[in-house]
């Protein structure tokens, strides 16, 4: 392989490295990933949703459908950036071996962000194939879901390799689910709607990488053209390339003193 091949398709043997170790167990992971969110989805959907009111037009369980997928999306590209990430990096020293090859820090990197984007679109489509079954999905643009769960997927994946740059241990990983992942999840429209909300805290929520993700795949899911799909998608893709470039910054500055 070339140098100049090597610059830009580099990330790829890592990627591919850490797809064939998923492989071996690729079914329970994907079983793992669906239950919590099918529990929420159908204990609150069928449970509470039977007896709240329609939500713009649609019965909760639909409203709660759109804000699984990316709820679920965003919980295993941080799972993966977080957790696993780090087994790799601190625990298995998997990318001290790597870092002995050809490839550099940016490909280690760069690996294990697409590797987490991967892992969190096969979480995405599971629940939304789930959705479909039910008779959640209403016409064709519901495909244009899987592009807004690869950008949720990268975004996530890229601010939770931050965290893991900083971590000095699992238990670190706490903070970042607490103080971020956990208030996001409850004002990003996942389970009711943000003018439900203060207008300040639904302001504030209304610009996190979760709302933007949801508010592409919300109308998708019910037939619908999102209200300013470029600004949500611009959102997600800038706060990934910021992210990402704050991880390499950090990560180096941990690996490469």
């Amino acid at each position: 392989m070339s140098a100049s091949s090597l610059a830009v398709t580099g990330w790829f043997p890592v990627w591919q490295r850490n797809f064939l170790v998923w492989r071996k167990l690729a079914l329970p992971s994907i079983l793992g990933n669906l239950a919590d969110p099918l529990i929420y989805m159908l204990g609150l959907g069928y449970g509470l949703g039977a007896m709240l009111p329609e939500i713009g037009g649609q019965p909760y369980i639909a409203f709660l459908a759109a804000g699984t997928i990316g709820a679920s999306t965003m919980n295993a590209a941080t799972f993966e950036a977080l957790y696993s990430s780090f087994s790799r990096m601190h625990v298995q020293k998997t990318w001290d071996a790597i870092l002995n090859t050809p490839l550099g820090l940016t490909d280690v990197v760069a690996g294990e962000l697409f590797w987490a984007a991967t892992k969190s679109f096969f979480s995405g489509c599971a629940i939304l194939v789930v959705v479909t079954v039910m008779g959640l999905t209403h016409g064709p643009l519901a495909l244009l879901i899987l592009p807004a769960i690869v950008l949720t997927g990268l975004a996530f994946a890229a601010l939770g390799l931050i965290w893991n740059a900083l971590a000095p241990s699992y238990d670190f990983f706490m903070y970042y689910f607490t103080l971020f992942i956990t208030p996001m999840t409850l004002i990003s429209g996942v389970f009711f709607p943000t003018d439900q909300l203060p207008p300040w805290l639904a302001a504030v929520g209304g610009w996190l990488p979760l709302a933007q993700g949801v508010a592409l795949i919300r109308p998708l899911l019910a037939g619908d053209w999102p209200a300013d799909p470029a600004l949500h998608v611009g959102v997600l893709l800038a706060t990934s390339a910021l992210a990402f470039a704050i991880a390499m910054r950090l990560t180096r500055r941990r690996l490469l003193k």
